[in-house]
């Protein structure tokens, strides 16, 4: 009787782990399927002007991914922010522009997004040569953590997405970030469609970024700005804002890295 027992809850386990991303998908299906808010789209039309470049079709998937994000993410404001649905359409709308055309998941690791009304101030530690610890603090618009959770200055968002085409914005960035951390801590390497895939990008993203990190600091006819030599993960974050939002640019100053990204994210922004 004990071992039959022990095989039923092993059965009702192997059900459960299968049943659950079936249940998930269902409730998915039924989000996307369900009219687009007015309010929402309301929201798009004044705060995000760029998804107006996007094809029909994409932006459609645009806004099913929208109903299915804001459906399983939680905002918190921060600093006496109070969270609006014109806050959470504008952050999801633009971390959504990611998820076009890709078959995984959304943001699987991330639970909240907490929103500051602006610049927020961080603690951090660092090494230097010698060995030695030091205690600072830094004032950041957008930072991602692989525990779950990412942290927007809501002034920032605005700004990014109010100028569609001056290759910076802070939630690309976070959220490329994001898929960067879904196998762990951020290394500029995020999940790509094959294995053999790995050495291409290994070559092609280390080539542009070690380019970058010997070009003058400041100088003003480099593409990507100097934050993105601070490491990969910080480069591939930054090299993901202007795919989006300079890819003209991109893809004449430079071909390869610009192929590797529209092979990444299954988009072609130059025909938008």
């Amino acid at each position: 009787m004990p071992a039959l027992i022990v095989s039923c809850l092993a059965l009702l386990f192997v059900l459960w782990l299968l049943g659950d991303p079936y249940l998930t998908e269902r409730k998915r299906r039924k989000l996307r399927a369900a009219p687009f808010p007015p309010a929402w789209r309301e929201v798009l039309k004044r705060r995000v002007p760029y998804i107006r470049a996007l094809p029909a079709d994409l932006q459609l998937q645009l806004k099913q991914h929208i109903q299915v994000f804001l459906a399983e993410k939680a905002f918190i404001g921060c600093d006496g922010l109070e969270i609006t649905d014109e806050i959470r359409v504008t952050i999801a709308a633009q971390a959504c522009l990611l998820l076009l055309n890709r078959p995984r998941g959304y943001y699987p690791g991330l639970r909240q997004i907490l929103v500051y009304p602006g610049s927020f101030v961080v603690q951090r530690e660092h090494m230097d040569g010698m060995g030695i610890a030091h205690h600072g603090r830094q004032v950041l618009a957008g930072e991602s953590w692989s525990e779950g959770q990412v942290i927007l200055s809501w002034h920032d968002t605005l700004q990014g997405a109010a100028i569609p085409d001056d290759g910076h914005n802070v939630v690309i960035h976070e959220f490329a970030h994001q898929l960067d951390q879904e196998t762990g801590a951020a290394n500029g390497a995020p999940v790509l469609a094959r294995r053999d895939q790995y050495v291409r990008w290994s070559q092609v993203l280390g080539t542009e970024y070690r380019q970058l990190q010997v070009r003058p600091s400041g100088d003003e006819t480099s593409l990507f700005s100097d934050y993105g030599a601070t490491d990969p993960a910080e480069f591939f974050a930054v090299i993901s804002e202007v795919f989006f939002e300079q890819p003209q640019r991109m893809a004449s100053e430079h071909p390869a890295l610009y192929n590797e990204l529209a092979r990444f994210y299954r988009l072609d922004p130059l025909s938008w």
